[in-house]
């Protein structure tokens, strides 16, 4: 699978995340299936709780239902989940 902006427009509720890089220091480490999406924050079950990251303070590893890897930055994804889908993106490489 080729990295491309398309991947931004994706439905990411249901795959597989890790927190790699934040602001925020305890958010480093947290990984599991995003369960709830909202226009500044993933709610993720990690460890049978649900513990709630704020996009634009994170870097995101999701693991695509074909197994591929993608680094995604959260500032690139804030907005609400329903326009995010729609937007065009423009290339920037």
């Amino acid at each position: 699978m080729k990295i491309t902006p398309s991947i931004l427009q994706y439905e990411l509720i249901g795959l597989n995340a890790r927190v790699v890089k934040s602001v925020h220091p305890n958010y480093v480490g947290i990984a599991g299936r995003v369960i709830d999406e909202t226009c500044n924050t993933f709610i993720i079950q990690y460890e049978k709780k649900r513990k709630i990251v704020a996009k634009n303070a994170v870097v995101f590893y999701f693991t695509m239902p074909d197994g591929t890897v993608v680094e995604i930055d959260g500032k690139a994804i804030v907005g609400r989940p329903e326009n995010r889908i729609k937007k065009r993106i423009r290339r920037r490489w």
